[in-house]
C-alpha cells in the first residue's frame, strides 16, 4: 500500500507537458507515466492498487526516472519496492550474512559485525550499533564501511587518528578488491568514491595493499569518550569472502 500511494502521489504531482490543457484528472494520467516509463497500464495500476506486484529493477529504474525522483526519493521507492537499485553500488544484494557469523555476531556482548565483500555490514550486535555512530541506523544500502569512513563526518569524530585509520583501511579492501575483480560491485564503489571524496582518490593512488589484522583500535564515542578496543578479525569456512570483525575492550592506555 505505500509503494502504491508513493508512486500515485509522485504521478499526480507532475506537471503535463501540454500546459493550459483543462484536465480533469492532477499531474499525469497513468497511461502517459506509462508512456514515459515503458511499462505497462496494467502493472502501474496494480503498483497503486496495492497489488503484490513483483518489479525488476530495471523496471523500477524507469519509473523513479519517469516521475523525476529525488535521490532521496528514488531510494524511498526502492525500499518500498523490496528490490537493489541498479544505480547504487551500495546495495547489497546477495550478499546475507552466513549463519557461521551472524550466530557469533549476535552472541558475542562486546562490538562484533560482518563484512561482505564488498565491505557492507551484512549484520551487527546492539554494541555495535552504539559504537559506530550515525552507521548502522541507516537504510541498506548505506552501511557501506569505505563510504561511512571516508564521506561520514561522524566517521572522523569517531576516529581520532581518522587519516591513518582510513588509509589503512584502504589498503586491506584492496587486498580484497584484488581477490574480487571479478565483482562488479566492488568496482562500482571504487569508482563513485574516487569521484566523491578527494581523501580516497589520493589513498587509492598511493597503491598500499595490507592484510587485515588486529590491533589496538581507539574511538572517540559522542556519548561514551575515548574507548579502547583490540580488534580481531575472523575468515568464514564457508565463505571466506566474508569477515567477522570483533572488537575486545582493553583498558584505556595513555595516548
Amino acid at each position: 500500500m505505500l509503494l502504491g500511494a508513493f508512486v500515485r502521489a509522485r504521478r499526480e504531482g507532475l506537471r503535463p507537458e501540454e500546459p493550459g490543457r483543462r484536465r480533469r484528472t492532477p499531474g499525469l494520467r497513468r497511461e502517459e507515466l506509462a508512456d514515459r516509463a515503458g511499462i505497462s497500464v496494467t502493472w502501474l495500476s496494480w503498483i497503486e492498487q496495492g497489488r503484490t506486484v513483483r518489479a525488476s529493477s530495471e523496471a523500477l529504474a524507469r519509473l523513479a526516472a519517469a516521475l523525476r525522483l529525488t535521490r532521496a526519493e528514488r531510494l524511498y521507492l526502492f525500499e518500498l519496492a523490496g528490490r537493489h537499485d541498479p544505480d547504487n553500488p551500495f546495495a547489497g544484494g546477495g550478499s546475507d550474512a552466513p549463519a557461521s557469523i551472524r550466530v557469533l555476531v549476535e552472541a558475542l556482548p562486546h562490538p562484533a559485525y560482518g563484512l561482505d565483500p564488498a565491505w557492507n555490514i551484512c549484520c551487527w550486535n546492539a554494541a555495535a550499533a552504539r559504537l559506530l555512530v550515525g552507521l548502522l541506523d541507516r537504510a541498506e544500502g548505506h552501511r557501506n564501511l569505505l563510504r561511512y569512513v571516508f564521506t561520514d563526518a561522524a566517521a572522523r569524530q569517531l576516529l581520532p587518528d581518522w587519516e591513518a585509520r582510513a588509509s589503512r583501511i584502504l589498503a586491506e579492501f584492496r587486498t580484497d578488491y584484488g581477490r574480487n575483480l571479478a565483482d562488479p560491485r566492488a568496482r562500482a564503489i571504487v569508482t563513485w568514491l574516487t569521484g566523491e571524496s578527494e581523501p580516497f582518490r589520493r589513498a587509492w593512488d598511493a597503491q598500499s595493499v595490507a592484510e587485515r589484522e588486529g590491533g589496538r583500535r581507539r574511538f572517540d564515542h559522542p556519548e561514551d569518550g575515548r574507548l579502547c578496543f583490540r580488534q580481531h578479525t575472523l575468515l568464514a569456512a564457508d565463505r571466506p569472502d566474508f569477515k567477522l570483525v570483533a572488537l575486545e575492550p582493553m583498558a584505556r592506555q595513555p595516548d
